[in-house]
């Protein structure tokens, strides 16, 4: 096993209760090296780099180059997506028993402490957080500020892969999402608040890299995920989220709200932003706008709501 050291000024955080014995939603990188070696107790770190520009390799070719001590890896588009077809977004939901087995091979059992991290900010990383708050494993944190902020602070790398023990990994709940038949149900009578969770130039239609349409679902309000972190990558402190949420919510129940995104990657970032706040789990439409404009009778609408 090959461990380095990068050696910088550290700067500690901690993001949720010191004490706690279960991290439900993030957890500060000092908490998280003073169990790094409970892998026997039960922590199982998950990383989860990607890169949209390199999806097949970059994530991989990263964590050989180094990654938290333990930590096992977890592929975005062939572990934590299902097979595409052309109709069903870019980052199709798996079956709750397709997650439940990838999970149970990156050793994941019904009592594990799970961390997931990313390069930076979380937004991959909270793809697998949803993922296993979904299925009912509420004992699942994201590292605030991810590899980058952990390597800052001189924290400890390996290079070596590790390897787990497959655990036997059953879902306690598989919570609701929204499909695109139930989005479209909505729209005549607005019965669902529609978060967008791309850029505001995605949102707009102005520009499109990804999908074969521009533009958004009609009614949807914007909302980036990128305004739920620092320019660290750290998130913003509770109050200040509940705060702007409340305002986006203006007065309806959050049982109303339904995020989306590009292919149900981003989105889940804001369903983290507002269980930070303290928010129950809100709902996802999974399939996302690459869902959604694959098909030319859904309408589209662009510009600024």
């Amino acid at each position: 096993m090959s461990r380095t050291s990068h050696r910088s000024p550290a700067r500690t955080t901690l993001s949720g209760p010191a004490d706690a014995t279960a991290h439900s939603t993030l957890i500060g990188t000092e908490a998280l090296a003073r169990r790094i070696d409970d892998r026997d107790a039960g922590l199982v770190v998950v990383d989860v780099r990607h890169m949209l520009a390199d999806p097949e390799h970059w994530g991989e070719a990263e964590y050989a180059k180094g990654h938290l001590p333990g930590a096992v890896f977890a592929h975005v588009d062939r572990e934590l997506s299902a097979a595409k077809n052309g109709r069903n977004g870019r980052h199709p939901l798996p079956t709750p028993e397709a997650a439940a087995d990838t999970f149970g091979r990156l050793g994941i059992g019904p009592s594990s402490q799970v961390v997931a991290y990313d390069q930076d900010n979380g937004m991959y990383a909270a793809r697998l957080w949803w993922m296993l708050r979904w299925l009912g494993h509420d004992a699942v944190a994201v590292l605030d500020g991810g590899y980058a902020q952990w390597t800052r602070e001189g924290r400890p790398v390996e290079t070596a892969a590790a390897r787990r023990a497959h655990a036997r990994f059953t879902p306690h709940a598989v919570l609701p999402t929204v499909s695109a038949t139930g989005v479209a149900a909505s729209l005549p009578r607005h019965a669902l608040l529609l978060l967008d969770a791309r850029g505001a130039e995605r949102y707009r239609g102005d520009v499109e890299p990804l999908d074969a349409v521009a533009g958004h679902i009609p009614g949807a309000i914007n909302r980036p995920y990128t305004r739920n972190v620092g320019a660290d990558g750290r998130f913003r402190a509770a109050h200040d989220l509940r705060e702007e949420f409340e305002g986006m919510l203006h007065g309806r129940s959050a049982d109303d709200l339904v995020h989306y995104c590009g292919s149900g990657i981003s989105a889940c970032h804001n369903v983290l932003a507002m269980a930070v706040a303290g928010y129950p789990l809100t709902r996802l439409y999974p399939g996302s706008w690459s869902e959604w404009s694959s098909n030319p009778k859904r309408p589209v609408a662009k510009g600024q709501v």
